[in-house]
């Protein structure tokens, strides 16, 4: 990874290169030159992200010169490059498969924290710095999984067998999310939201995301292999319409079994709540505490055992939606599963009195500073738990 220089961000021509060091040729470039198939990446803030398709050289300019070697990278230009600044950050990339990934995030943003996070590195100025991926790097945890989703990139389940004897009894048919995070919960009998709410939510949630994939690859493949044809004709509207609903399913899914698992969560540790209560103006925090009773025959000015908490599986600028959700609560809560938001994000967040909530394994993609701010769930419900005492 780099800073790209003004030179790298430059938009004069239509093709562009970038000098790798001798170490990123050791490591994944090789020492021939060498056409790789490319996948560029911007990650801009908030929903601003898209790919393009590509290709790129890696080949020495001075091939012709003895003992002048001098090696670029050539790419060409496209959307990603166009968007990219000087100051932004390039993670080159190479996969498994030889395909090489040219993603570029902007100076400060939380893409560009997660993937300093992700990859363990941090630039040090205009030129590359490298590190090694290699075999024996910790296994993925539901923070990197996140961000590799964001990319694209998918991943493989390693229990995939004994997933399928779980999920058996739905064949090619999606379960309602509650049914679905209830078994989650169900068959990891050995986890227990009483000891250790923090690490529950985790678990819960990896393993039903788990339970998913594996779901949706056999519902998606059968679907593939029925084909898109109506009058001997391809059904493209068909297609779309399939490929635009597994995408929608996988987002609301996630929202969907946050909740579950938070609610589940709450029970377990005693802590009286209601889920979708109705405050001002038609609004509805996913969770009110105590309950919607108590919170509209308090006085206009609240009560301290009153509390809500959001639940939002990524935050990105949606955070302010919540403030406006129950306007005799000063403090709201939020919790989330979005690892390494920018630190002008949270700064944002406690300016406006909101306290972020982070499930304790995701803390370790936040800086120092930010860590110290967070609340992890444990203490969020040793907080309710305070308040309640007299209820």
């Amino acid at each position: 990874m780099k800073r790209l220089s003004r030179v790298d961000a430059t938009r004069k021509s239509n093709q562009h290169e970038i000098g790798p060091t001798k170490a990123m040729r050791e490591q994944f470039l090789g020492q021939e030159k060498q056409t790789f198939p490319a996948v560029y990446v911007w990650l801009g803030e908030d929903q601003d992200g898209f790919t393009f398709e590509a290709w790129a050289t890696h080949y020495d300019a001075r091939e012709a010169i003895p003992g002048r070697s001098e090696w670029r990278l050539y790419y060409p230009s496209n959307a990603v490059t166009e968007a990219m600044s000087e100051g932004d950050t390039l993670f080159l990339a190479r996969h498994h498969d030889g395909t090489l990934w040219f993603i570029v995030a902007p100076a400060g943003s939380t893409s560009e924290q997660q993937l300093f996070w992700l990859f363990g590195i941090r630039p040090q100025g205009e030129l590359f710095v490298s590190r090694e991926v290699s075999d024996t790097e910790p296994a993925l945890d539901f923070a990197a999984r996140f961000i590799l989703e964001e990319l694209g990139i998918e991943f493989e389940e390693p229990d995939a067998v004994k997933l399928d004897t779980i999920i058996e009894r739905f064949g090619t048919t999606f379960p309602t999310t509650a049914t679905f995070s209830q078994l989650a919960r169900l068959t990891v009998p050995e986890i227990r939201a009483e000891d250790d709410p923090d690490a529950a939510l985790m678990a819960w949630l990896d393993h039903e995301e788990a339970m998913f994939r594996r779901l949706e690859r056999r519902i998606v493949s059968e679907r593939l292999e029925a084909g898109f044809t109506g009058d001997s004709a391809i059904d493209v509207d068909g297609f779309l319409k399939f490929s635009l609903s597994v995408q929608n399913r996988r987002k609301s899914r996630m929202g969907h079994s946050l909740e579950h698992h938070l609610a589940a969560i709450l029970d377990a540790c005693g802590i009286r709540h209601e889920r979708g209560a109705v405050t001002e103006d038609g609004n509805r925090p996913d969770f009110l505490f105590p309950d919607q009773s108590t919170y509209h025959a308090a006085p206009p000015e609240g009560l301290p055992k009153l509390a809500m908490l959001g639940a939002k599986s990524t935050c990105k600028d949606r955070w302010r939606q919540v403030l406006a959700e129950a306007a005799k609560i000063d403090r709201k809560h939020l919790l989330t599963l979005e690892p390494g938001i920018s630190e002008p994000q949270t700064v944002q967040m406690e300016a406006r009195n909101l306290q972020l909530v982070v499930p304790q394994p995701v803390h370790a993609s936040y800086n120092a500073d930010q860590q110290g701010w967070l609340w992890n769930l444990a203490a969020f419900i040793d907080e309710m738990r305070r308040r309640q005492v007299s209820l």
